[in-house]
């Protein structure tokens, strides 16, 4: 029998902590729930034993919830990390980039709030494996959010945000702006004309689109994989584009909202993250894992969780959850071989990726005559969504 997760609830006010107690209590059979007032206790407690999921508000006195997350990400990293607030300071809001999962405003319907913590809990048991702990403790370094993705993210969170400012960003990096305008004007985008500037890419795609792109360029210059080892960065660039535009293509085929379909995005371009940090951190043993897939005919993360015990899927999910990117986005990346793991009921950014990365590969047959990746036709059933297929994959360019 699986043990009960552990999620501590922290809030200042006595009577919300009462009322959660009170909602959530059906939940006691699945939860270990812990309650108290402030920061200062939150981290006793956690001392003392480990939680999977913390739930803090934001405003608090001694500590904020703000204050309290990033301390629980350096101390505890693999507990993942929710404000719950009616209080969306703006200034707060950005000191938990990088440190928060997911946002939730009060009130949050009790129905949405269940939901959420059962995604969130059943995403730290999937990436909480010995192999996989194993894994991340043998590399030096682990990556960092990016310096350039995180001034971009301030700049949107303001209130009168300004495009201009936002083009002018990316302008400073020279890099930066040359490898958005390559992607911004290939046939993934299928624009009308060519863009020159980063202010035009930004007008065009839309500030949310150009933010994935500049975190994913990001992550992809943070690996250097040797050639050698049969890995093509610019075929996982190619790839990771076309995925991350065709899941945005569907987001857009299911009337999703702005948000989703910009998560779809993102989830779909960063939805490979762990085969490069594999392929550079492990070079000799990913290296393996491609020649085993080739001999033996089977899927590279097939191979991947025979050598490593982990597959870049976890892998990515593992990193992209230290970096606390929200709980959509990290469950797309880290489920997108094993849907049918979460808890989501209904379309969510998993979906899209799991659906856009088979349609890209569908046609697609390797010369070793491995097979291209099929959908999971059971978990779209089971979500009501399988008669959606054929228009998704209308959408295909």
């Amino acid at each position: 029998m699986n043990p009960k997760k552990r999620i501590l609830f922290v809030d200042d006010e006595a009577p919300t902590l009462q009322a959660l107690e009170r909602m959530l209590r059906p939940m006691r059979d699945q939860w270990e729930m812990e309650f108290v007032d402030s920061g200062q206790k939150a981290l006793a407690q956690m001392a003392e034993s480990p939680f999977d999921v913390i739930v803090s508000d934001m405003r608090m006195p001694g500590m904020n919830g703000a204050e309290l997350l990033n301390e629980v990400m350096k101390l505890y990293p693999q507990t993942m990390r929710l404000i719950l607030s009616a209080y969306p300071d703006q200034e707060m809001v950005m000191k938990c980039v990088g440190s928060t999962h997911q946002y939730l405003m009060k009130p949050c319907a009790p129905d949405d709030l269940k939901a959420t913590l059962l995604r969130a809990s059943a995403l730290k048991s999937s990436l909480r494996n010995e192999a996989l702990t194993r894994l991340v403790s043998q590399m030096t370094n682990l990556p960092s959010l990016p310096a350039l993705y995180l001034e971009i993210v301030d700049l949107l969170e303001s209130v009168d945000v300004d495009l201009e400012q936002v083009g002018a960003v990316i302008a400073r990096d020279i890099g930066m702006t040359a490898k958005i305008l390559q992607l911004v004007n290939s046939a993934f985008f299928g624009l009308p004309l060519k863009l020159s500037t980063p202010l035009e890419a930004v007008t065009y795609l839309g500030p949310d689109t150009i933010k994935s792109l500049v975190l994913s360029i990001d992550v992809f210059a943070q690996f250097q994989p040797s050639k050698s080892i049969g890995f093509s960065l610019t075929s996982l660039t190619n790839h990771s584009l076309a995925v991350g535009a065709q899941a945005q293509r569907i987001g857009r085929a299911e009337n999703a909202g702005y948000k989703l379909v910009s998560e779809c995005f993102v989830g779909g371009m960063l939805h490979d993250t762990g085969k490069l940090v594999l392929a550079s951190r492990f070079p000799a043993q990913y290296a393996q894992a491609v020649e085993q897939s080739q001999q033996k005919k089977i899927r590279l993360w097939q191979a991947e969780q025979e050598i490593f015990g982990a597959t870049h899927a976890d892998v990515g999910g593992y990193v992209l959850g230290l970096w606390g990117l929200p709980v959509p986005v990290v469950e797309a990346v880290a489920l997108h071989h094993s849907p049918t793991k979460s808890f989501a009921v209904g379309f969510t950014p998993l979906t899209a990726v799991h659906v856009a990365n088979a349609l890209v590969q569908e046609k697609r047959r390797t010369a070793e005559g491995i097979s291209s990746l099929q959908v999971d036709s059971m978990y779209l059933t089971e979500l009501g969504l399988l008669g959606h297929l054929p228009r998704w994959r209308n959408t295909v360019p």
